[in-house]
């Protein structure tokens, strides 16, 4: 488990990885975060995809040392970004590109996922068009499109993990999501879990009036649906 640094121009981005057993090389898996920012809950994750078998890499989108507030307001670190979705783009696939040149990784089995905000990035790398990503997973993810130009073909397999509760995206938003991924020829999945708010893998989220609530079952399900997800994608 060490840290995994790399560039996007001039900016260090800084962020976890972890490795599984044996010589490899393995397929890997990137951690795209939240709007906090890389935290400790995505070096978690890379831990569990090790466990499984993964190289796991917890992304930095923010760039090295720059965090927000887990539980805080971020808007201010995310919007940026979300109003810059061609230079978001840029920021990861030049993490992908990282991932790519690591000696363990095998390059023909590169995927990621993501979180929240991470979610929506998740979604952008399999929007770009890049052959080299294989598989998209969005965890309580944002669905808008980039609208950075004309949709490419989406050669990567796209997994959509979604709280049906969940405000940000509300039913429509997810259909409209199904209707650009289909127009893109996408291999597309969308697992809806009932009763389910957005954060719903957060054990610390617990504003269900607000809409953003942990969810025992949600979590335990959408993870499984990950692993079966990369056991048929990887």
């Amino acid at each position: 488990m060490t840290s995994f640094s790399y560039f996007d121009g001039d900016t260090e981005c800084e962020g976890y990885l972890a490795l599984p057993a044996g010589p490899g090389p393995h397929a890997a898996v990137l951690i795209a975060h939240n709007w906090a920012g890389q935290t400790q809950a995505d070096n978690d994750a890379a831990d569990r995809l090790a466990a499984a078998g993964f190289i796991g890499i917890a992304l930095d989108v923010y760039g090295k040392g720059v965090r927000g507030e887990l539980m805080g307001d971020n808007s201010a670190l995310m919007n940026p970004w979300m109003e810059n979705r061609a230079a978001l783009r840029q920021r990861l696939l030049a993490a992908v590109t990282a991932a790519e040149a690591h000696p363990m990784v095998d390059a023909e089995r590169l995927a990621i996922m993501g979180y929240c905000f991470g979610g929506l990035c998740a979604l952008d790398v399999a929007r770009s068009g890049d052959a080299r990503i294989k598989g998209a997973v969005s965890f309580h993810g944002v669905y808008a499109p980039p609208n950075i130009g004309a949709q490419a073909p989406i050669s990567a397999k796209v997994l959509v993990l979604h709280g049906w509760e969940d405000p940000l995206t509300p039913p429509d938003a997810t259909v409209a999501l199904a209707k650009e991924l289909t127009a893109a020829g996408a291999d597309w999945q969308i697992h809806a879990y009932g009763h389910a708010y957005h954060a719903f893998t957060a054990k610390a989220a617990a504003n269900k009036a607000g809409g953003i609530h942990y969810d025992e079952k949600a979590d335990r399900r959408s993870w499984q649906a990950l692993l079966n997800f990369l056991g048929e994608t990887l």
